[in-house]
Order: structure tokens, then sequence, then C-alpha cells
């Protein structure tokens, strides 16, 4: 189970994205009126862009790691688990993380194709667009990054239980022996005692004529 080593790495993900989140949350009101409306445009524009860079970077670990201790858990779990077990709702909640990985990666797929297009037909364009370009990409996934520190908590959860719970117990090696030779006893069996030999019949006596 190579794939647990990098369960602590998602839980501080999931972690540090809600920690953005809280932190934006803590400050957004005041960008707004009492009705919501932004009345410091360009200070709420600038906190949600630090909001959607710290996420994004935790989204990236996620995007590291995610998709293969999802398929260590689906694994290791079993049929009991997902009909009622103490991890039943988090393994339902799995495929929403799916769903999120897969819209996340193709907008860091998007990012890629991008800056190789500036590198290659556009030299010296990224230093000036680069920044931008990170900002949409940063916006563009924040629902994402939201969505895993909703779901993210299931998945920690399901791979530590899975993880954790104790192995069924093994019969020792004198019980399996022991096991083993009944078995052999009682498929042995024992032939029937041969018959004693039949005696000769007696010879009759010669007869004496008179």
């Amino acid at each position: 189970m190579a794939w647990r080593q990098h369960v602590p790495a998602l839980a501080s993900a999931y972690a540090g994205i809600k920690q953005a989140e809280d932190a934006w949350e803590a400050v957004s009101d005041y960008f707004c009126d009492h009705d919501g409306w932004p009345v410091d445009e360009k200070g709420y524009a600038d906190g949600k862009v630090v909001r959607d860079a710290q996420a994004w970077k935790h989204v990236e670990v996620f995007l590291a790691h995610g998709p293969e201790v999802l398929a260590g858990v689906r694994a290791a779990a079993t049929g009991a688990d997902y009909l009622g077990g103490p991890i039943s709702e988090d393994l339902r909640r799995l495929n929403s993380i799916d769903a999120a990985l897969k819209r996340a990666g193709q907008i860091q797929h998007e990012w890629d194709d991008v800056m190789t297009i500036m590198d290659g037909s556009l030299p010296g364009t990224r230093a000036l667009y680069e920044s931008r370009a990170q900002e949409i990409r940063n916006a563009e996934g924040w629902h994402d990054a939201h969505e895993l520190s909703l779901h993210g908590p299931a998945l920690v959860r399901a791979a530590e239980y899975v993880t954790n719970r104790p192995e069924p117990e093994q019969p020792s090696q004198t019980e399996r022996a022991r096991v083993a030779l009944k078995r052999s006893a009682s498929g042995t069996s024992t032939a029937p005692p041969t018959p004693p030999p039949v005696p000769p019949a007696s010879p009759t006596p010669p007869h004496r004529s008179r």
C-alpha cells in the first residue's frame, strides 16, 4: 500500500483550501455593502486573487496524489464497507472527488498548453502574461478547490480506516499442521479385514462292498 504515504499530504491540502476560504470569508464583507455588492471593487478582486492562488497550490497536491489514493482505497474497501460500514458514506463521496480532479486536471492541461504556446510561438511574452494567465487558471479552479475541501476529508477518513483496521487472524503453523493431519486421517479409509480361507472339503470315505 504505497499510496498510504500520501494520505497526510491530502489531509494538509484540504485543510489548506479550507483555511484560504475562511480567511477570505473573514474579510470579504468589508469590501461589500449590506446587500452584498462590492463597494471596493479593487480590494474585492485582489482578495479573490489571493484566495484562489492559495487554494490552487493545494489543488496541485490533490492532482499529484489524489488518483493514487482513490485507487488504493477502492481496492482495499470491501462490499460490506459500501453497504453499511463506518465509511459507507465516505465511499459514496469519492465520486465527487473524481469529478473535481477531472475538471482541475483539464484546467491544468489547458494552462500547460498556454505556457507551451507562449514559450514556442511568442518568445518573451511569458514574462508579460504569465501572471495574468495564472490568475485566470486559479479563478477557474476555485470551484473544484471548494469541492475538494468539502469531500477531501471523506477520502482521508476512508484511507485511514482501511489502513488501520486489523488484519484477519491467521492460524498458527502448529494449528495449520494439526488441521492438515486431521484432514489427512479422515480422508484415509481402513481396508476391511481379509476373510479367513475356506477350509477344503473333507474327503469322502471309500465305499466298502459287502
